[in-house]
């Protein structure tokens, strides 16, 4: 039986050209989570490197793995086993001729549980991804983890209330999502992160549900991450965060039992047609 007591944990750090070095980043921030409590660790968006989406070159085929053969999974799964920690590993896969942006759940026994392949895939300025990755095949999944029902969105899945809601109703206690987010090339002036915030905590609200959503930071080429990286309550409220340029983790704490109560009672699944839950 999962735990009563979700402790979750949100990272966010840059990351260069060295997947080892990117990967020692992790798991170094992971520990510290682990220390602080945290037994359910989120870290951003495709970690391995820099964020190469931002163009369109193919020697970046290049650094796409089979997902469970990936060096960030093989990695973090130790890791996952020694701690007792659920890790969510956000990898570029290549699957035979196709290659995907994908998640890798990890669960506290380091057993790697299965593949989410990211379903909503942005096209343009400066997240070009549609050049890289193909739609996901693998439809949204609710992790099933020892500490608890985990559901996780990638990046521009998180822009999709439908994508929240569909990992709601297949029974997630709660929603993380993975990022790479940031400046926007073709226009200075645009900035998304209050935007980026917004709509996750939409999320928390509607389904009831604490939200995590993990970014990077630093300027990679001129394209600058602007962290921001939060966990938000059931009511949508963040009660910790990162700012735009700090390396490190952030937790929080949550009672399944009372968010399970507290779900029903505001009846937004009541009425729902049973054969759809799962």
């Amino acid at each position: 039986m999962p735990d009563q007591k979700l402790s979750v944990a949100a990272l966010q750090a840059p990351f260069g050209d060295d997947i080892n070095a990117n990967i020692e980043t992790v798991a170094g921030l992971v520990r510290q989570a682990a220390a602080a409590g945290a037994n359910v660790i989120l870290p951003p968006e495709l970690f391995q490197g820099p964020y190469f989406c931002k163009t369109q070159e193919e020697h970046w085929f290049a650094t796409a793995y089979p997902a469970l053969e990936h060096p960030c999974v093989t990695a973090l799964q130790p890791l996952a086993k020694e701690l007792g920690v659920v890790i969510p590993v956000s990898i570029f896969e290549k699957d035979g001729p196709c290659y995907y942006n994908s998640l890798v759940m990890i669960d506290a026994d380091g057993a790697a549980l299965g593949v989410y392949r990211k379903s909503h895939i942005p096209d343009g300025p400066g997240y070009m991804e549609k050049y890289y990755f193909r739609p996901g095949d693998t439809g949204f999944k609710v992790w099933h983890t020892r500490h608890g029902k985990i559901g996780v969105g990638i990046c521009w899945d998180q822009w999709f209330p439908e994508s929240a809601r569909a990992m709601a109703l297949m029974g997630a206690d709660i929603l993380m999502y993975p990022t790479a987010i940031g400046s926007e090339p073709h226009d200075d002036s645009l900035d998304t992160a209050a935007r980026w915030r917004r709509a996750m905590q939409g999320h928390a609200v509607s389904n009831v549900m604490p939200v995590v959503a993990s970014n990077r930071v630093g300027n990679e080429d001129g394209q600058v991450f602007y962290g921001t990286s939060f966990i938000a309550d059931h009511t949508g409220g963040v009660v910790t965060e990162l700012d735009r340029t700090e390396t490190g983790f952030i937790t929080a704490e949550f009672d399944l039992e009372f968010l399970n109560r507290h779900r029903a009672a505001w009846g937004f699944f009541r009425d729902r047609r049973p054969e759809f839950y799962k």
